[in-house]
């Protein structure tokens, strides 16, 4: 008899064991998969903001941030404001085709005359993200067709697009690129480029269903 309540006593004990096992196993899978999640819903971000919502929602955070609204149209919206320690930088804000949610930003820094300042600024740009970001995913700084000696080729290359200084760091959350480029008025600047992954995967993920 006594070895019978022994054998139960033994058997009551195990399946109190397998249970806290469960329990326990259940609570490490649900511990990663909300991290899991959570790593899925974070976004890239802009001035502490993250890359998301609707173009209006976004505007106005940006508002708050210190940016004055200058246009919309067509899921852009333009902004003006102070950024990294430059003054008058021009902000577009873009959202996804077809879709009210906002996946890029887009800086444009004040034009720059002369070669020297131009590189200045990309220069000292690119070693800010390098201290915040980490080293780039990849950079190329070239020329294309030949090496101008001086000031003012160097900047006429970038008129004519044979300058290629392309700089990008990939943080998990997306996408950033620091360039250098030029409008129809062939005034000079540096452009840097933040993008959303989660947002810019679900358009992604709509044109492989459409497939």
């Amino acid at each position: 008899m006594r070895n019978v309540k022994s054998i139960k006593r033994n058997l009551n004990n195990s399946q109190l064991n397998i249970n806290n096992m469960k329990k326990f196993l259940f609570t490490i899978i649900a511990c990663i998969y909300a991290m899991a999640m959570q790593a899925q819903n974070d976004h890239l971000k802009f001035k502490g903001v993250p890359i998301d919502g609707t173009l209006q929602e976004y505007v106005q955070k940006m508002r708050a941030a210190g940016f004055t609204s200058t246009a919309q149209q067509d899921g852009i919206a333009i902004l003006k404001g102070d950024f990294a320690g430059f003054k008058g930088c021009t902000i577009g804000v873009a959202t996804l085709d077809g879709k009210d949610l906002v996946s890029k930003i887009t800086v444009f820094f004040p034009e720059n005359t002369k070669w020297s300042a131009l590189y200045g600024t990309y220069e000292h740009l690119k070693s800010l993200l390098t201290e915040k970001y980490g080293h780039p995913a990849n950079s190329v700084e070239e020329f294309q067709g030949y090496t101008p000696d001086d000031d003012g080729g160097k900047l006429h290359a970038v008129k004519v697009d044979r300058c290629n200084y392309v700089t990008e760091f990939s943080p998990k959350e997306g996408n950033i690129q620091l360039s250098m480029s030029h409008d129809e008025m062939l005034d000079c600047y540096v452009v840097l480029s933040y993008l959303d992954k989660v947002n810019s995967d679900i358009i992604r993920q709509k044109a492989l269903d459409d497939l």
